[in-house]
């Protein structure tokens, strides 16, 4: 018995040893399928070259030659080496070649909108086909080949190509040679540098990959990726998690290089690559860009948009200015004074048209001041959030010096508002030259809380500082409109969910300002709405409305995918939050909510949403100028960043700075402070401006104004 184990012993080690040698790698040594082996523990020996590695193999041997010149330089493939690696029946995988005999391959293309796509049963039930995979920075080799296993392709959908393949396809895997040679016209192997995502997918092509290379033994590919959640799914949250989180979110504004320096503006309203870590940051004076958008580059970064919105620098000033008081950190409070004192006193905001006082877009706020299109652009709902920033900057840092810049903003965006409450999604510049007037008196319905919502909020604001129904009435005649709507009559932007969240603010300050039990019955529907889509582990689960009442709907073909906004997800259970348009105001409508009525439903939501957010802000050692973020995207039961990305841009990946970033750190804040936005700007002194620009801007407007604000 003895002697068998042992003979058992020596065979199961002799195995072992020829095993090693069965999986041989051209690569250099940071190659991430290398890397991957070695941390998963599957037997593999590197080399410099191809050749080395045909030489050295045994026959039958897998051998991988990867593209280490990726993407600018495309792999030598000799026909000899071919040659010699067929006469030891080897199993050859090679990425991006740069010749292959009997095929004609073009020049490296870079792709756009175009995913990878499974279209065969090479990899089993695990990957099936139509499914979709992202390969971030893709640069492929077109090339004609039969039935390839994966292609690159413009589909919609959101894990699977909904509508099937377009006419339009690029071989990405394909078997070559009477299947002796797999080829990948990409660098597939580039999965962990460049984020291909998601995961579980990728675990799966490479099981697959491996299992074609092993002749059947199947291995598991195992490793860390570069940019992840802070927080597993079920790991235990330390107990000051909430401070941890602000902290590392506040840091992010540095981090992002989104702050613009002296030697960027040239660069100003552009998609520019993300500095590197060393790169000058500037200190706020300039202003702030609005984002890292939804492109990852070859090497894993990701390109910024550097335009200078309103919103944007309101709202970072505001998270600076949180950090600064809860962290006690002056040059985070520094930073926020200036680009408050940059975007509403320095720059072209509300400067021009917006400065004329006999035109009819006197004190308004630009969109944003990079581009003309921008200057002219006037969204109610973006001026809403610099008033709602700007007031929170004011109170906290006790600065009295933009409440004349936010009472004309106030009272030039309620001049523009419709008789019944309603102001509508937009209007321009060059729409007002007439004159404010019919805008005030048009009499328009636009249940759109993503429009209108914020307005309504700042509104009520200004009648508690203000003590005038001039802002009330009109609000609470458009807030009771849109309730008796709710919600089948409500348009959609890209997804009802965001309308669920946006309305919260806006019904939890009209208890504040008059409470009544139909104001606290209309907030208790609303959050009762949201409620139904929060999942258990705290997400907001994103949903779309009734069919025709949206704008920016799921792609409906192929052909339409990454070429307008859209939803992240392609249909109703698509398991997505959406932290740039859903998620982050829900945050914000909860707390205020929570402070407005003692209902302990709404505050164990908002626990529960705030831990879910700080399990998923990103961590990343390879990218600080991610770190410390929250992505737009994240699917919550693959627990990654994951969705359609037919927002093109504006995808799973963005990261807004002043939406997202900026109202997640704040409400963290609050929190910390045990204050409320409500509570917190009850000081801010706008009315001192409230008589001089009234008669200025409103003329001869009449309404009951008994003098003195009644909220609480």
């Amino acid at each position: 018995m003895k002697s068998l184990l042992l003979v058992t012993a020596a065979l199961f080690l002799s195995a072992c040893s020829a095993r090693s040698a069965d999986l041989l790698l051209s690569c250099s040594p940071d190659n991430d399928l290398y890397q991957a082996l070695a941390a998963s523990d599957i037997a593999c020996t590197r080399y410099d070259t191809g050749r080395q590695a045909v030489a050295a193999a045994s026959p039958g041997s897998g051998v991988l030659i990867l593209a280490d010149g990726y993407p600018e330089k495309a792999t030598a493939i000799p026909e000899e080496l071919l040659k010699e690696a067929a006469a030891k029946k080897l199993r050859l995988f090679v990425e991006y070649p740069a010749a292959l005999p009997g095929l004609e391959l073009g020049k490296p293309r870079k792709a756009h909108a175009e995913r990878a796509v499974v279209r065969t049963d090479f990899f089993g039930p695990s990957l099936p086909r139509m499914r979709i995979l992202a390969v971030n920075g893709m640069h492929f080799i077109p090339l004609e080949a039969g039935d390839a296993h994966i292609v690159a392709a413009r589909v919609a959908g959101f894990d699977r190509a909904v509508y099937g393949l377009p006419g339009e396809t690029f071989p990405l895997l394909f078997e070559f040679r009477e299947g002796d040679i797999l080829v990948a016209a990409c660098k597939l192997s580039h999965f962990v540098t460049a984020r291909y995502a998601p995961r579980d997918a990728w675990q799966a092509l490479w099981q697959g990959v491996l299992r074609w290379l092993l002749r059947g033994e199947v291995v598991n590919l195992r490793w860390t990726p570069a940019v992840r959640p802070a927080f597993g799914r079920d790991e235990k949250l330390p107990a000051d998690v909430e401070r941890q989180a602000l902290k590392r979110g506040i840091d992010w504004f540095i981090r992002s290089k989104l702050l613009v320096h002296p030697s960027q503006v040239g660069q100003l309203g552009k998609r520019v690559p993300t500095p590197p870590p060393d790169a000058p940051v500037g200190d706020g004076s300039l202003g702030i860009m609005e984002a890292p958008i939804s492109i990852i580059r070859s090497d894993g970064s990701q390109m910024l948009s550097s335009a200078r919105r309103g919103d944007c620098n309101a709202e970072s000033a505001m998270a600076l200015a949180f950090g600064g008081k809860v962290l006690d950190d002056e040059e985070k409070s520094a930073i926020a004074r200036n680009i408050l004192d940059f975007y509403l006193l320095e720059s072209d905001a509300q400067k021009r048209e917006r400065g004329d006082p006999e035109h009819g877009a006197y004190g308004l706020l630009a969109w944003g001041i990079d581009s003309p299109a921008w200057y002219k652009a006037n969204y109610g709902d973006d001026n809403a959030r610099v008033l709602l920033g700007s007031m929170a900057v004011a109170a906290l840092l006790h600065e009295d010096r933009w409440n004349e810049c936010m009472m004309k903003c106030l009272l030039a965006n309620l001049r523009t508002t419709g008789a019944s409450g309603f102001r509508g999604n937009r209007i321009d510049v060059e729409n007002l030259a007439q004159g404010w007037q019919p805008y005030f008196e048009r009499d328009i319905i636009n249940c759109r809380p993503h429009y209108e919502a914020y307005l309504w909020a700042c509104y009520l604001w200004a009648y508690r500082q203000t003590g005038s129904d001039l802002f009330y009435t009109k609000t609470e005649n458009a807030l009771r409109i849109t309730m008796e709507n709710h919600t089948d009559g409500w348009r959609w932007t890209n997804g009802l969910a965001q309308e669920r969240a946006r309305i919260l603010l806006p019904l939890a300050w009209l208890v504040r300002a008059k409470d009544t039990p139909e104001h606290r019955r209309w907030l208790i529907e609303a959050f009762e709405g949201l409620l139904a889509l929060q999942e258990p582990c705290g997400a907001i689960r994103e949903e779309l409305g009734l069919p025709g009442k949206g704008d920016y709907a799921p792609p409906a073909t192929n052909e339409a995918y990454g070429k307008s906004e859209a939803s992240l997800i392609q249909e109703n259970g698509d398991p997505v939050t959406d932290l740039l348009y859903t998620t982050n105001f829900a945050l914000l409508g909860l707390h205020e909510a929570a402070a407005a009525i003692d209902d302990p439903r709404i505050r164990e939501a908002e626990d529960r949403l705030v831990a879910f957010l700080c399990r998923i802000q990103i961590a990343s050692e390879a990218h600080p100028a991610l770190h410390g973020g929250w992505f737009r995207a994240f699917d919550y039961e693959r627990w990654e960043a994951w969705a359609s990305n037919a927002d093109h841009g504006w995808g799973a990946w963005a990261i807004e700075s002043g939406w997202t970033q900026g109202w997640i750190t704040s409400v963290l804040a609050m929190r910390q402070m045990k204050t409320s936005l409500w509570d917190l700007t009850r000081g801010v002194a706008v009315g001192e401006w409230f008589e001089e620009y009234r008669g200025e801007m409103l003329g001869g407007v009449d309404a009951e104004d008994n003098g003195s604000g009644n909220g609480k």
